[in-house]
């Protein structure tokens, strides 16, 4: 009996990692998108977001069967807890990454000067997910809390990008004032989803440790 669980947990396993690297996938794509001003590659990344929508359905109700037929306790019970909370933040990973593309299609916002603190702030946060992801399947504490921390960084980058479009603005006295502000948003989305992969790290700490930053979990 315990050797089927551990199949269906391994299962699980590989469910989250395809989904993370749905997500990873699609910020590679929006960046590239956002590169060239292409609005051929902005559509990819939204009409991909129907399946990492379908992958959070399918773990769900993969996670949910679990709880029902096993009725895990203790560790096997925040795996799977943990699972079902992570599959929420990746799939508003992928709606970010299907904001960027909809700023680009609706504005033709190309960011080709600005893309080597866009470019490294969409590396960080894609790694971040990558690692958040591996911490879950390799229950590795040291990895996930490292994603936390990372979560810094990726702010300061938000911050000098948002300070410096702003002078951009001063500067030009208002012109190209909307497709600076595109550029703005697409980097708060980028922050928001550094925000989404700490969100996965701390509940990946949640099912190693049982232990959550909120005391009320």
């Amino acid at each position: 009996m315990r050797n089927k669980f551990d199949e269906q947990l391994h299962f699980l396993d590989e469910q989250l990692t395809h989904m993370g690297e749905l997500c990873e996938a699609a910020i590679s794509k929006a960046t590239d998108a956002l590169k060239h001003g292409s609005i051929e590659e902005a559509k990819l990344v939204i009409s991909e977001d129907e399946e990492i929508d379908q992958c959070e359905k399918d773990i769900e109700r993969f996670c949910l069967k679990l709880l029902l037929q096993q009725q895990p306790v203790a560790k096997d019970l925040r795996r799977i807890s943990a699972a079902l909370k992570m599959i929420t933040d990746m799939e508003r990973i992928g709606d970010q990454t299907a904001d960027i593309a909809e700023i680009i299609i609706s504005s033709g916002c190309n960011a080709a000067e600005e893309l080597h603190v866009i470019g490294t702030m969409a590396s960080e946060v894609s790694r971040m997910v990558r690692h958040s992801v591996d911490a879950y399947v390799n229950r590795d504490l040291e990895l996930a809390r490292s994603v936390m921390k990372a979560d810094d960084g990726v702010d300061k980058y938000f911050e000098e990008v948002r300070d410096e479009m702003i002078e951009f603005i001063k500067e030009e006295k208002g012109r190209n004032g909307e497709r600076i502000f595109d550029l703005i948003m697409v980097t708060k989305y980028l922050e928001r989803i550094g925000d989404h992969a700490t969100n996965i790290a701390e509940w990946v700490e949640f099912s190693i440790t049982g232990v959550h930053k909120d005391s009320a979990i």
